[in-house]
């Protein structure tokens, strides 16, 4: 009777924690068969460990947390705080790493892995806890931990550009072809609505341009190359929009993270209208930076077509 009862207890728990692969995930499905079921159960179905039992709630070492499925790095230990809610807890994360989608509950908002897709947990703001007043709130069995003296190179310290030129796909096209550029990514940014889609914005009540999110390594490109691309690959004297696409969601903006960035942009816009440009173009803040729907993404490559209203002329010398 006892042996009967085992055989049903795990015959139930493999059905409740048994896992179909996603399409998007089979790339490391080597990987995914070496985890737990329950690791599975995580990364995949977006299962949730229990407070206070992850293995790095506590971890204060030096290094860098990878993904348990494709070992991509993600967060790094000087980004680690004490929240007291039961999992790790990360103001920021390594550019570009980490992708935002809305949960399922339709409240939340989700992080996966940008590289693979895997469950991480959810990101809450507004919270106070830093100065970023941003959690990622992971889960640990999502991350595997590597110190930092076995850190086998240094991952380089890329960084984040944001530009608006009108239609997202054009300058996303352009953007991915500069050397030191790992990543674009379309989106919205500007606006007060939280987590828009793309008819939100396309309504031009929720205050955001559409734009994108550059990921770079300063030590192959400088922003400045970049910021000169940008006012090279679309009107930036246009003042309602960009070639065809009318409207305040296409408007032309640079949006800076600091003073330095600021004054690269006067100063490149400066050079422009000392050759007769009459630019448009506004040097705003950065604020939160929301991602457009997938099938946005790469839209030209997708497609194998060319930007329709986005062409290279040469402005600088």
């Amino acid at each position: 009777m006892r042996k009967a009862l085992l055989v049903w207890i795990a015959t139930f728990l493999s059905f409740v924690f048994a896992v179909e692969i996603p399409a998007s995930m089979k790339p490391w499905k080597s990987n995914i068969d070496r985890l737990s079921e329950f690791e599975k159960h995580v990364v995949i179905k977006k299962g949730t460990e229990r407070a206070f039992s992850g293995a790095y709630v506590y971890t204060k070492e030096d290094g860098i947390y990878r993904c348990k499925v494709c070992d991509a790095p993600l967060y790094r230990s000087s980004d680690k705080f004490e929240s007291h809610c039961g999992w790790p807890s990360f103001d920021d994360a390594i550019p570009g790493a980490i992708r935002e989608v809305p949960d399922r509950d339709g409240k939340r908002t989700e992080i996966v892995c940008a590289n693979c897709g895997a469950h991480l947990g959810h990101v809450f703001r507004g919270e106070g806890y830093t100065e970023k007043n941003t959690r990622h709130c992971v889960n640990s069995i999502s991350l595997q931990f590597e110190k930092k003296e076995k850190q086998a190179a240094t991952a380089p310290a890329l960084a984040k550009a944001y530009f608006a030129g009108g239609c997202f796909w054009g300058v996303e096209y352009y953007m991915e072809q500069i050397k030191g550029v790992s990543k674009v990514r379309s989106g919205f940014m500007g606006g007060s609505v939280k987590n828009p889609g793309y008819y939100d914005v396309v309504r031009g009540d929720t205050g955001h341009l559409e734009a994108v999110e550059v990921v770079y390594d300063p030590a192959q490109v400088s922003f400045e190359t970049l910021v000169k691309t940008f006012f090279e690959i679309h009107d930036p004297t246009q003042t309602d929009g960009q070639g065809p696409d009318i409207g305040s969601q296409y408007l032309s903006a640079v949006f800076v993270n600091s003073d330095k960035e600021r004054q690269v942009v006067n100063r490149l816009i400066a050079l422009l209208e000392k050759k007769g440009y009459k630019i448009a173009t506004k040097v705003l803040d950065a604020s939160i930076f929301y991602e457009a729907e997938e099938y946005h993404q790469d839209y030209y490559e997708r497609k194998g077509t060319m930007p329709y209203c986005h062409r290279r002329v040469k402005r600088f010398d």
